[in-house]
């Protein structure tokens, strides 16, 4: 699963329907993410308490992200390679300092670099949301109206970031759907988690937003994201309810690979 698959996934575990049952601990969801080329990636989400799962599929194949809040530990099961990769939140933060120094260093170097070159390098870190690069600075939102999004009627927010359009969202109340921010708290963990490897990946995730704290209100039923002006990939939620799930669908299946997050050549161990 790409990190922007995942961010996106991740993004979706906020939307509810009203009306569901109250007597499972569940939450499914269903969302739908279409790439500016229209490229369409269906999205099913599970989410309890202390865990959730976030499982894609896209020209056939499937990924799975599973995030465990209590460990702080996330997996990524590749059910077509019968492998997994595990990182916790000790693994990221490496992987996030490491990826610091790195940009530092491309930093250093852009200094010596023409206007028009630099420019370009900048733009491409930002897309990147790596630590240390112009995506670390927050998005500032602005109510620009109403939408509606499937049978939910929304408030439409404008997101930028240094003066230049990053996004739009369009949000209900959370008290609308008959659910509250406790309900969500697993995912805020997982937008944390993430957000410290990709800080702009950390801030498409979801999180329910308050004007203080995120500057915009409610839980965004649809997110749009832009690169460089232009909308880059629509999320929207089709559907949810409230479900109770077997604990054999937060595990790795048995028999299954546990390859390094790096390796990326078909190293693996058992």
């Amino acid at each position: 699963m790409t990190s922007r698959h995942t961010v996106a996934a991740l993004g979706a575990a906020m939307m509810l329907s009203a009306g569901t049952s109250a007597a499972a601990d569940g939450i499914l969801i269903a969302q739908k993410m279409t790439s500016a080329a229209g490229t369409v990636t269906t999205h099913q989400i599970e989410i309890e308490k202390t865990r959730m799962r976030a499982e894609s599929e896209a020209a056939g194949r499937k990924m799975t992200m599973i995030f465990d809040g209590t460990a702080q530990v996330m997996r990524t099961v590749d059910d077509a390679a019968k492998s997994y990769t595990e990182m916790s939140k000790a693994d990221m933060e490496k992987m996030s300092a490491q990826m610091s120094g790195a940009m530092a260093q491309m930093q250093e170097t852009m200094k010596n670099m023409p206007p028009e070159a630099r420019k370009r390098m900048e733009a491409a870190m930002q897309g990147r949301g790596a630590p240390g690069g112009a995506a670390a600075t927050p998005t500032e939102y602005t109510k620009v109206g109403a939408d509606k999004v499937g049978k939910w009627t929304c408030d439409k927010y404008e997101g930028t970031r240094g003066g230049e359009k990053v996004s739009e969202l369009c949000t209900v109340p959370p008290a609308t759907l008959g659910f509250t921010a406790a309900d969500f708290e697993v995912t805020r963990q997982m937008a944390e988690f993430f957000s410290k490897l990709m800080p702009q990946g950390g801030e498409q995730m979801f999180r329910i937003g308050s004007p203080t704290a995120n500057g915009f209100s409610g839980l965004p039923v649809r997110t749009v994201i832009f690169r460089n002006g232009a909308p880059s990939f629509t999320s929207e939620i089709t559907d949810a309810s409230r479900q109770n799930f077997p604990d054999s669908i937060f595990a790795v299946p048995a028999g299954y690979t546990k390859r390094e997050m790096m390796a990326g050549r078909g190293r693996g161990r058992q």
